[in-house]
């Protein structure tokens, strides 16, 4: 469970996310802080990491229109050897983001729900 702050920027929104989830089989929580940068374009939705700050942002993959309600990142992030995908879902309330991460070092699969907390 988390909350994000969103801050407006000139291409976009910044998502300033902190909170705790707990990993499957494990019991303690894991504390976590991640700043997102989306940059909205007619075609594409280019995604920011900026944990380390806006000048060390890491691009992380455009994400493009599957459908009315999906986009998919158009190409793989590669972090060492390992890759990074994403797909976005539309909502009522907000949107999913679904990262499947696979590679030497990671197995993962990361499922975060965006939701407006007002009706």
């Amino acid at each position: 469970m988390g909350t994000v702050t969103p801050e407006a920027h000139s291409g976009g929104v910044r998502f300033i996310e902190q909170g705790h989830f707990l990993p499957r089989g494990q019991s303690r929580d894991v504390a976590f802080r991640n700043v997102y940068r989306w940059d909205l374009h007619p075609e594409r939705i280019a995604l920011y990491h900026e944990r380390r700050g806006t000048e060390a942002a890491v691009w992380l993959f455009d994400l493009i229109a599957d459908s009315a309600s999906t986009l998919s990142s158009h190409a793989p992030h590669l972090c060492g050897a390992d890759t990074y995908r994403a797909r976005l879902t539309l909502e009522p309330r907000g949107f999913r983001l679904d990262w499947h991460i696979v590679g030497p070092r990671k197995d993962e699969r990361l499922l975060y729900h965006y939701q407006s907390s007002t009706d």
